[in-house]
């Protein structure tokens, strides 16, 4: 079998869905259905204008923050907090059992650890000099 290989910068997401799918194929028959859900909370100002919010998604029984964006004038006044909350109640109404998400040593891992995120993990040097640190929680009911 022959393959040509093609090195780009363009993420398409219709590409990355070919590439995946025998993956995720592979992978479901294997662990069950993954059950992925988007979970997207958007944050806008009193102009409706987009200002922040939290994406992530769900599955496998576990809610994955993928970007937690509070503004800065905001910041300090539970806007984080009820951010996560809002994700953590729907991933509960969704079936989830626990909650991960990964920082960096400079962002907002004291954040996320007043919240019940415990680290389970770390790559040191990323960027040089700091650690992207992976963190996770217990949902409870």
């Amino acid at each position: 079998m022959k393959f040509k290989y093609t090195v780009t910068d363009v993420a398409d997401a219709t590409i990355r869905a070919r590439i995946a799918e025998p993956l995720v194929r592979f992978n479901e028959t294997e662990a069950g259905p993954i059950n992925f859900r988007p979970l997207v909370i958007i944050l806008t100002d009193v102009e409706e204008e987009i200002v922040g919010g939290l994406w992530g998604g769900t599955a496998y029984g576990w809610l994955h923050t993928d970007l937690l964006v509070v503004p800065e004038k905001a910041r300090g006044n539970g806007v984080g907090t009820h951010l996560m909350q809002l994700a953590e109640e729907e991933a509960l109404a969704r079936g989830c059992h626990s909650a991960w998400l990964d920082t960096h040593d400079f962002q907002a891992q004291p954040f996320y650890e007043r919240l019940g995120y415990v680290q389970f993990g770390e790559l040191p040097d990323y960027p040089i000099g700091h650690s992207r640190i992976f963190l996770r929680k217990t949902l409870l009911r």
